[in-house]
């Protein structure tokens, strides 16, 4: 899987790259023959484990008496394959969306609306989780699994400068930094200056908008003061880190940098832990999580929750057999088998549970509640192109530019973008 879209999808949370059962490597949709009951289900690369995914297919082939046929697609070049497929008249019957994805899928009329589903088993679905889900109004898909970013700690570097508690409030995570700072062995925090998920969370923390409703179309919101506060506690937090100002976190990949042992914390999500401990099989024992506090004890900082969606074709001709299909897919077992086998946050807040045992994910966990994610409009994926103007309003800021004069130096560009047709 591309970073790029581990990040903006939150697909980083599967660790396993899986060539599922029944699976088939053509692009073809479900036939409409009466011969042909089965139902084609189309995955991202690394989304469905292969416990779930059996344990799924057996459900519902038992229930239904029909074939489910599983493909599984790459990442590269998915939106324009997706587009098309949902177009043509034979589409895949269910598809893997991106959550932040849905609503351009919504708009172009390619997604069935699920109403009557989620009033049927998605009552309980976690607010946050669902947001993605609905477009206008109306809801065009399910919520099926999402990510989160967490604190990954080097314990060894902490015990060393004195820090033996694990934060609680941002002020407590401050002075463990500065702890950490004043022992002078170690660099406290490895942040770049453009983790732009990690800004976003913060925004979200803040209650802020970055895009507003300027008559009938959306233009930049950057100089919200909401926006700057956050970009105020992004350099608090960057005021303890070596890494550049203009690069983000996978120039170089950070945990390439924490695996060297001389590092006390970065900010990312749980898989990141398993790519240090590749480049160096010793830190694991000293490797800790926790939840990105916020500033009072009782509120974890905001998050971007990228995941992933689960919805139908509304050019399919299977429309309640593919609402079996998901209801089987998110049914509160399966939910919660998914979190236990990857460590995905499931749909619903009854079952975090299932996630008792894996240290990254117990630690995303209290935060998902209250995350967010980007803008969810389809005109916000041409903003996040590169080269990303938000990314280039942070950098500004963190080279001594107020908030105020840095919003205004991306202004237009980020407006150009979301004049832009999709």
């Amino acid at each position: 899987m591309k970073r790029g879209l581990i990040a903006a999808t939150g697909v980083a949370a599967m660790l396993v790259s899986v060539a599922a059962c029944g699976s088939s490597d053509s692009d073809k949709g479900s036939g409409d023959g009466a011969k042909d009951k089965s139902l084609t289900v189309w995955f991202m690369d690394g989304s469905n484990p292969p416990g779930w995914t059996k344990a799924v297919q057996a459900e519902f082939e038992q229930k239904t008496g029909a074939k489910l046929n599983v493909q599984v697609q790459k990442w590269d070049g998915i939106q324009q394959k997706l587009t098309t497929a949902l177009s043509e008249s034979s589409p895949p019957d269910v598809v893997e969306v991106g959550n932040t994805q849905t609503p351009s899928y919504a708009q172009t009329g390619g997604l069935a609306e699920l109403g009557d589903l989620k009033k049927e088993i998605g009552a309980d679905w976690t607010d946050s989780l669902n947001k993605p889900s609905v477009f206008e109004g109306k809801q065009y898909a399910a919520p099926w699994y999402a990510a989160n970013r967490v604190v990954i700690y080097n314990k060894k570097v902490w015990a060393d400068a004195g820090v033996t508690d694990v934060p609680k409030t941002r002020a407590d995570f401050f002075k463990a930094l500065e702890a950490i700072q004043k022992k002078g062995e170690a660099e406290p925090l490895y942040l770049p200056g453009q983790n732009w998920y990690f800004f976003d969370g913060l925004t979200i923390g803040t209650g802020a908008d970055l895009v507003k409703k300027d008559g009938k179309k959306w233009v930049s919101n950057l100089a919200d003061p909401k926006v700057a506060k956050a970009m105020e506690v992004y350099k608090q937090y960057q005021a303890f880190s070596k890494a550049p100002k203009d690069k983000d976190e996978a120039t170089p990949q950070q945990a390439d940098v924490f695996a060297k042992g001389r590092t006390g914390a970065f900010i990312g999500m749980g898989w990141e832990a398993a790519t240090a401990i590749k480049a160096n099989p010793a830190i694991e024992k000293d490797l800790g999580y926790f939840t990105i506090p916020g500033e009072t004890a009782d509120k974890p900082e905001g998050v971007f929750l990228g995941g992933s969606n689960l919805a139908v074709a509304a050019g399919s001709k299977k429309q309640d057999l593919a609402k079996e299909f998901l209801k089987i897919a998110l049914s509160d077992k399966n939910e919660g088998a998914l979190a236990k086998e990857v460590g995905s946050i499931p749909n619903k807040d009854s079952l975090l549970e299932s996630l008792k045992g894996n240290a990254a994910a117990e630690a995303a966990a209290p935060a998902a509640k209250g995350g967010g994610t980007t803008p969810l409009i389809p005109e916000w994926a041409a903003v996040e192109n590169a080269p990303n103007p938000i990314k280039a309003y942070m950098t500004a800021v963190l080279n001594g530019k107020s908030p105020e004069e840095a919003a205004k130096q991306v202004e237009a560009d980020v407006n150009k973008r979301l004049s832009q047709k999709q």
